[in-house]
């Protein structure tokens, strides 16, 4: 009996040092977020914390490290990053309206040990989905996003659900959404509280047909009241590369954010106006 006793307890520790070793914390995930801005800033990869089997990803498909546009110094307007120490994520969203080609990036790290394990990035500039780096830099950097107080924070299920439900109403028209007041939605530069009203709602309708939107992960930064999701409109290998992050405080939506990657760049996309207006192309006028 005193023998298996041992067994566990040895057992135990073993496992409580292996879980000790790989902690996934705030400021971890911050340490490697900041190494990813510096890197993608100088356009020097080195600056990476990289784990030495990293993998790479940009617009979902997988690409060389030497390939990505981490390798590309960008002159960074604005940034914003969401943690997830229960998943060992992150989530950053980089604007660039600088240096010749604007741009607007969705970057997810994985993380384990303090080691960026993937990098996985959604790039979007013209001709992009209502693309406007200019309006996408003016709203997203004018608008509130401080942590909410304890008692206005959402849990991380209800955000992942209150995510769900809105990408499925794309396909079902009768779910129930947990719209807050105000709202607003930026999708690629187009915003939909010009004027900051504060009555705003982000219920402005949603496109006719059903639309499956599959392929979802998430990252949940529940101190935050945040939720990114990225996933592809339709198809599950060859749908419109996406990502949405939603932002809640007492279980409502109050901000949400949209990065969408054309495919298909002979087919042209609505762009946006830098006053975050929608321009569509001549065929739709």
């Amino acid at each position: 009996m005193i023998r298996i006793i041992t067994i566990v307890c040895s057992l135990l520790f073993v496992t409580l040092n292996v879980q000790a070793q790989s902690a996934c914390t705030r400021p971890v995930l911050q340490t490697a977020v900041d190494s990813y801005l510096a890197a993608q800033g100088a356009g020097d990869i080195s600056k990476m914390a990289l784990a030495a089997d990293a993998k790479f990803f940009e617009n979902m498909a997988e690409v060389a490290r030497d390939k990505g546009l981490w390798n590309t110094a960008l002159p960074i307007a604005f940034s914003r990053s969401i943690l997830d120490p229960s998943r060992c994520r992150t989530f950053t969203e980089v604007i660039v309206t600088e240096g010749g080609h604007p741009y607007v990036l969705g970057t997810r790290l994985n993380v384990a040990d303090g080691k960026i394990t993937e990098i996985n990035g959604l790039v979007t500039d013209k001709g992009d989905w209502l693309f406007n780096a200019n309006a996408y830099l003016k709203y997203s950097k004018a608008e509130e996003w401080s942590t909410p107080a304890p008692a206005e924070r959402t849990p991380a299920q209800i955000l992942i659900d209150a995510a769900n439900r809105y990408l499925d109403v794309f396909a079902d028209k009768q779910i129930d959404l947990p719209w807050g007041m105000p709202c607003a939605r930026l999708e690629g530069g187009a915003y939909t509280n010009r004027d900051n009203k504060p009555d705003a709602s982000c219920n402005i309708g949603i496109p006719p047909g059903v639309l499956y939107i599959v392929n979802r992960s998430f990252v949940v930064d529940e101190e935050q009241g945040v939720v990114n999701v990225f996933c592809r409109f339709g198809n599950s290998s060859t749908g419109m590369p996406d990502s949405h992050t939603f932002r809640l405080v007492n279980g409502k939506f109050h901000h949400i954010h949209t990065l969408s990657v054309n495919l298909n760049p002979d087919t042209p996309s609505p762009q946006a106006a830098d006053d975050g207006s929608m321009i569509r192309p001549p065929a739709q006028q």
